[in-house]
C-alpha cells in the first residue's frame, strides 16, 4: 500500500512513511485508500490472541512487511504487559464497558503502539535501505515520552530524545522520564507548554537547514509521536480487539454497532477509532472527551478551530493541548481529500491561530463525532461516583471520558447502543489526584499517595511505578524552546 501526504506532493511506501515520520512539506502521511475488514474476517479473528489480531490489522496497511516477523514482534512486545490480555474490556454496568489500555511497561495507552514501533522503524530502515543513524524526536505531554524512551531503550542504530513541558506533566510522569535507563536516550524539559514542545519539534523536522546539518552527521530524523503513522497504526488494532471481545463474550452480536468515548488531546487516539470505522468496524459514534482545554469540543460543535484561549494546567495533563496535530488527518478526509485546502488550513493555524470548516464538512463530521468536556470538579465527581457505585478506580483522563459518556446518556435516555469508554492510564500514575477524587484526602508526596490509594482501593501497584522511588535521576536539563536544536546537536555529537 502507498501513503500520501495530507498536504500533497509526496507518495511513499508504508515503510518509508514510518521511517520518515512527516512528509517533506510538513504534512502527515495517510493511506492512499482504507483497507477493509469484512464481517467474515472479524469472525475469523474472534479466536485469535491480541498479537495475532494486531498483526492482521497492521498487515492491511504494511503489506511490504513480513507477516511472520511482524507477528513475532507483536508477541514480543505484548509479552511485556502485565496479565494475559494487553487490552482487556471490563464490564462496568449494563451496556457500559471500560477498555483498559494501561497494562504495559509504562502504565499508559501509548505502550500499545510504542512497544511495536521500534520493530516497525528498524524493519522499515532495512526495507528502504537506510544506513544512517536514526534520531527519534518526541514532544510529550506526559505519557508518550516515557513509553517511547522505554520502547527504544538501547535499540541498535537509534537514538531517542524527548522534550516535555517543564511544569506541564505530573510528578510521576516526570520521574518516569528523568530516571530512564539506556545509553541512547536523552530527556530535556522545555520552558513552556506541550504546544511549544510540539511546534519546536515540527520546526526541526521541516527545516532544510537543520536536516542538512543532521545529514552531515549521518543522522536521519524520525518521530514516535502519533504524527507518525507507525504510532497510529497499532492503535487501530485495540478498537477491533475490544469489539471482538464483546462479541466473544456475548455482549453484542457480530455486526452490531457500538460507541466509543475517547479522552484525547492530540486527536490520535480517537482518530485510530475513526480509521477502524473506515475499515468496516461497526462503530456508530465516537464521543470526543476533553478537559478544560476544550478546543476539540468547541471545534466539533462550531466548525471553528481557534487556539486563542486561556491554557489550563489540569489534573489530566496528557490532554493539556491546544494544537491537536492529528486533526489534520480528519480534515483531509472530510474535505474530500483536498491537499491544497488542508495545507491552507494548517497555514492559517500557524499564522493566525485559527481556521474553520464549511457547514457541509461540519455536518459530515457530526455523522460520526460529537464532543464534550469535563472541568476539574466534573472529573472528580465522575471518578468518585463510579468508585462509590461500582468499586472501580479510574485515572483523571478516564474520569473526563466518563463525564462525557454520562452526559450523553442523560441527553439520550432511550439510547441502547453499547458504550466502551477508553481508559488511557493506570490510576497510580496520578496517585494524589485519584486519591483525592475517591477519598477526599490530599497528600503532597506521590509515593504516599500510592500507599494510601492502595489502602483505599486494593488495586495492585505496578512494579515499574513502585521502583521509581529508588531510581537515580539522570536528566535535569531545562531549555528554551527556541534552542532545542542546540540540544539535539549536543546529543548526537
Amino acid at each position: 500500500m502507498k501513503f500520501i501526504s495530507t498536504r500533497g506532493g509526496e507518495t511513499v511506501t508504508g515503510a518509508r512513511a514510518i521511517v520518515q515520520g512527516l512528509s517533506a512539506n510538513g504534512g502527515l502521511f495517510v493511506p492512499e485508500k482504507f483497507p477493509s475488514v469484512s464481517k467474515a474476517e472479524l469472525e475469523e479473528m474472534l479466536g485469535m490472541s491480541y498479537p495475532e489480531r494486531a498483526t492482521k490489522i497492521l498487515m492491511k496497511y504494511l503489506d511490504e512487511y513480513d507477516e511472520e516477523g511482524l507477528l513475532a514482534a507483536c508477541e514480543a512486545a505484548y509479552a511485556k504487559f502485565e496479565g494475559t490480555d494487553p487490552a482487556p474490556v471490563v464490564r462496568l454496568d449494563e451496556g457500559v464497558y471500560i477498555l483498559e489500555l494501561f497494562h504495559g511497561p509504562t502504565c499508559a495507552f501509548k505502550d500499545m503502539a510504542l512497544t511495536v514501533l521500534p520493530y516497525l522503524l528498524r524493519k522499515g530502515c532495512d526495507i528502504c535501505g537506510i544506513k544512517e543513524q536514526i534520531l527519534v524526536l518526541v514532544a510529550t505531554s506526559g505519557d508518550t515520552g516515557k513509553a517511547a524512551l522505554e520502547g527504544f531503550k538501547d535499540a541498535d542504530g537509534v537514538k531517542i530524545m524527548v522534550f516535555y513541558p517543564n511544569d506541564g506533566v505530573s510528578k510521576m510522569q516526570k520521574l518516569q522520564m528523568c530516571t530512564q535507563e539506556g545509553k541512547n536516550v536523552n530527556v530535556v524539559a522545555v520552558k513552556g507548554n506541550f504546544d511549544d514542545c510540539q511546534t519546536a519539534v515540527k520546526e526541526i523536522f521541516s527545516s532544510e537547514e537543520y536536516n542538512k546539518i543532521l545529514a552531515e552527521h549521518n543522522v536521519m530524523l524520525s518521530s514516535a509521536n502519533s504524527i507518525n503513522f507507525g504510532r497510529l497504526a497499532p492503535q487501530i488494532a485495540y478498537y477491533f480487539s475490544a469489539y471482538l471481545d464483546l462479541v466473544s463474550s456475548n455482549q453484542i452480536e457480530n455486526g452490531e454497532e457500538i460507541d466509543f468515548t475517547v479522552p484525547t488531546g492530540n486527536f490520535g487516539n480517537i482518530l485510530a477509532a475513526y480509521y477502524a470505522k473506515q475499515m468496516g468496524l461497526p462503530i456508530r459514534r465516537l464521543h470526543c472527551a476533553s478537559n478544560l482545554n476544550k478546543v476539540l469540543t468547541d471545534f466539533l460543535q462550531t466548525g471553528v478551530y481557534d487556539i486563542h484561549r486561556e491554557f489550563y494546567k489540569t489534573t489530566s495533563p496528557s490532554m493539556d493541548i491546544l494544537i491537536s496535530s492529528n486533526l489534520e488527518r480528519l480534515l483531509f478526509e472530510i474535505s474530500g481529500r483536498k491537499p491544497k485546502l488542508t495545507a491552507q488550513r494548517m497555514n492559517d493555524l500557524k499564522t493566525s491561530g485559527k481556521y474553520s470548516v464549511t457547514d457541509e464538512e461540519r455536518e459530515k463530521i457530526a455523522l460520526t463525532f460529537d464532543g464534550g468536556y469535563a472541568n476539574e470538579e466534573d472529573c472528580v465527581e465522575a471518578m468518585y461516583d463510579v468508585f462509590i457505585d461500582t468499586g472501580y478506580t479510574m485515572d483523571t483522563h478516564t474520569g473526563c471520558a466518563m463525564k462525557v459518556a454520562v452526559d450523553w446518556f442523560e441527553k439520550n435516555k432511550k439510547d441502547e447502543t453499547k458504550m466502551v469508554i477508553v481508559s488511557t492510564a493506570n490510576p497510580y500514575k496520578f496517585p494524589q489526584d485519584v486519591l483525592y477524587a475517591v477519598t477526599g484526602n490530599d497528600v503532597k508526596d506521590s509515593f504516599k499517595g500510592i500507599k494510601r490509594l492502595h489502602a483505599a482501593t486494593a488495586m495492585a501497584v505496578p512494579k515499574s511505578l513502585k521502583e521509581l522511588r529508588d531510581k537515580p535521576v539522570r536528566f535535569t536539563k531545562t531549555a528554551d524552546r527556541k534552542k532545542l536544536f542546540d540540544e539535539v546537536l549536543e546529543f548526537i555529537k
